[in-house]
């Protein structure tokens, strides 16, 4: 069985350097064998991705924006843990779409992070999640995904 490094390395991801905290609140924080991983916003490649889902963005620009999210969530869960194998589980994810109020496939946007989980983590990174919709996220993201991790004994 592959490590997470190497299912990252087999899908073509390299990890972004993660980000910092814009505001009053730290990145990630450790509570027993719990890790609590700050939202994550849609950049790739140091690029912000914006937009508003069923207005000016379509469901796949949208998956793709919750799977930049989780490849920076993995980043921060790296740098928190300094080796993924480290990680025993994801826990919980929570997403946040900017949609239109007509726009109902939240679940299916979100997926794009949920999907690279399992990839990645494989049935260790299957999760409890919520998808909501929001009528606007920070600077205009289109997708914010935060994390609870379970770290190994």
């Amino acid at each position: 069985m592959s490590t997470p490094d190497q299912r990252l390395a087999e899908l073509g991801i390299t990890l972004p350097q993660p980000m910092p905290a814009v505001a009053n609140y730290v990145p990630f924080v450790i509570s027993g064998n719990q890790l609590f991983v700050s939202g994550q916003v849609s950049v790739e490649d140091g690029e912000i991705i914006r937009g508003r889902l069923g207005e000016n963005m379509s469901l796949e620009s949208g998956q793709a924006a919750a799977r930049a999210c989780g490849i920076n969530l993995i980043a921060q869960v790296k740098a928190a843990l300094g080796d993924l194998s480290r990680l025993a589980r994801v826990v919980k994810l929570g997403g946040f779409v900017n949609a239109h109020p007509d726009f109902v496939e939240i679940p299916q946007v979100i997926n794009g992070c949920s999907d690279l989980m399992v990839d990645v983590f494989g049935d260790a990174g299957r999760h409890a999640r919520s998808a909501v919709a929001c009528p606007v996220l920070p600077v205009g993201v289109a997708v914010e995904v935060d994390g609870v991790f379970e770290i190994a004994p």
